[in-house]
Order: structure tokens, then C-alpha cells, then sequence
């Protein structure tokens, strides 16, 4: 240590300083680079969100009114019939009822 450092504190403080601020600023950069990227992730959440339906279309395209009504009552005719199998010991009269309902168009 030189008779200069005693003489003039604050040059001796500067390098120690410079060290803090650039630890500082070196641990900040990547907080603000998170934070651009939520902000832009925010603002463009719409957009994003209508990108990513489409694709999931082009994928796997919704089917028509009649596939879905198709698939629902086939549906419920496997549960009819679930419910018939369920009973074809206990209520036999009421599973081929249920049987009876399943079948009809």
C-alpha cells in the first residue's frame, strides 16, 4: 500500500467498485433477458395461443357433425350394453331390455 492510498481513499476504492458493479450487472442480465422474454411471450399470448390451435388442426382436423354422432351413439350403445352385462345375472328381464334399447337404430 502507497502513501498515495492513504492520501486519496477513493482511487484506492474504485477497482473494488468496479468488481461490485460488474458482478451486479453480470447477475441483472439475464433477470432482464428473462423479463423481454416473458413481456413478449405476454403480449403476443393470443397470437401464440391461435398459432398453435391451427397447427394442432392441420395435425389432427375436427371431425364433421355426423362422425361426432356417429361416435356418440355408439358410445352410449356400449354403455347400454356395459349396463345390460352388469345385470344379465341379478335382472335378466332388465338386461335384454337394455339390450333391446341398445340395438335400435
Amino acid at each position: 500500500m502507497s502513501i498515495l492510498a492513504i492520501a486519496f481513499p477513493a482511487q484506492s476504492a474504485i477497482p473494488v467498485a468496479q468488481v461490485i458493479t460488474s458482478s451486479i450487472i453480470a447477475s441483472a442480465r439475464p433477470l432482464l433477458g428473462l423479463g423481454v422474454l416473458v413481456t413478449f411471450l405476454l403480449i403476443f399470448k393470443p397470437l401464440l395461443l391461435g398459432l398453435l390451435r391451427a397447427s394442432f388442426l392441420a395435425l389432427k382436423p375436427r371431425q364433421s357433425l355426423e362422425q361426432r354422432s356417429i361416435r356418440s351413439h355408439l358410445r352410449s350403445m356400449l354403455i347400454l350394453n356395459r349396463m345390460a352385462r352388469d345385470l344379465d345375472i341379478s335382472q335378466p328381464n332388465m338386461a335384454s331390455e337394455l339390450r333391446a334399447v341398445a340395438s335400435r337404430d
